[in-house]
């Protein structure tokens, strides 16, 4: 008699729907997995919120999620709980967590202009951490940093369903596009998970051609490095379950966002977390 296989199971995580492209990258490595996806809408957005609201915003939500998930793998996709909370997070459980950086490093080494722009929210802008990813990989290059305060809120907006505003928009990801003489930025890194999801609308306003960096295939290949030993590859076939931290249900419009942007598989909407979510954070 030949045992069934056990498919991994892999947890993605983010305070909004910016995870979604660490997860659509992450279907396409592992078709196999079973995901689940968890939008922590109670504290959407950490940016403005002080640091140690945010570990125990995460931690809270990572103690609900352990427990009624069990993955065997964590994918934190955000910038800002990754930089602040995954230490904490891998101090506390023994399960693989996999984070998210900002991808300076293959900019840096692809520019050829050696003009690079690093578009994150202004939190990741402020942060030592962004700044000591600069020093370290990009030393050579000339950076610009730029911390859109908009870009995330209209990306969760657009996945709603809502019509934006290519004017707001453009005026956001403007401050990325530096011309010094006959050069120009031609790398733009992608440093918040929320703007991929606005990627069509970046490329159709921007001024001049620029490769948009976007971190999702390395995470999701790490992630495939992590469980591969226990979890070998195999056909397609996993699950999938979205919820919201707060136990509320996705709208009709963002079901269909989910269906056109990630790969084709049934969505279960998971179990009513409401009853843990009041709980306050520790």
């Amino acid at each position: 008699m030949i045992a069934a296989s056990i498919r991994a199971k892999i947890l993605v995580f983010d305070s909004g729907l910016g995870g979604l492209t660490v997860l659509r990258a992450l279907m396409k490595q592992r078709p196999d997995a079973d995901f689940v996806y968890a939008a922590d809408d109670l504290g959407f957005p950490y940016g403005p919120r002080p640091e140690a609201e945010v570990v125990a915003l995460v931690t809270r939500a990572m103690e609900r999620l352990i427990a009624a998930d069990k993955p065997d793998c964590i994918v934190i996709a955000c910038n800002t709980a990754s930089t602040l909370v995954l230490p904490h997070l891998r101090a506390k459980w023994p399960i693989p967590f996999v984070g998210t950086v900002p991808a300076i490093k293959p900019a840096a080494e692809f520019s050829s202009t050696r003009l690079i722009s690093i578009l994150a929210t202004p939190g990741t802008v402020s942060r030592d951490y962004t700044r000591k990813l600069v020093e370290k990989f990009a030393r050579h290059c000339d950076v610009t940093l730029v911390g859109a305060k908009k870009l995330a809120p209209l990306a969760e907006a657009f996945m709603h369903g809502e019509q934006l505003d290519d004017n707001e928009i453009a005026a956001e990801i403007a401050p990325c596009f530096v011309a010094d003489g006959a050069r120009k930025t031609d790398c733009v890194v992608l440093a918040c998970t929320h703007y991929p999801l606005l990627c069509e609308k970046f490329v159709r306003l921007a001024p001049w051609p620029v490769h948009w960096i976007d971190p999702a295939p390395a995470i999701a290949r790490r992630a495939d490095h992590v469980l591969r030993d226990k979890f070998p590859a195999g056909r397609g076939g996993g699950g999938f379950t979205f919820r919201y931290t707060s136990g509320a249900a996705p709208g009709e419009k963002l079901l269909a966002a989910l269906n056109a942007f990630l790969p084709a598989r049934p969505i279960e909407t998971g179990a009513d977390m409401r009853a843990e979510a009041s709980a306050p954070a520790k």
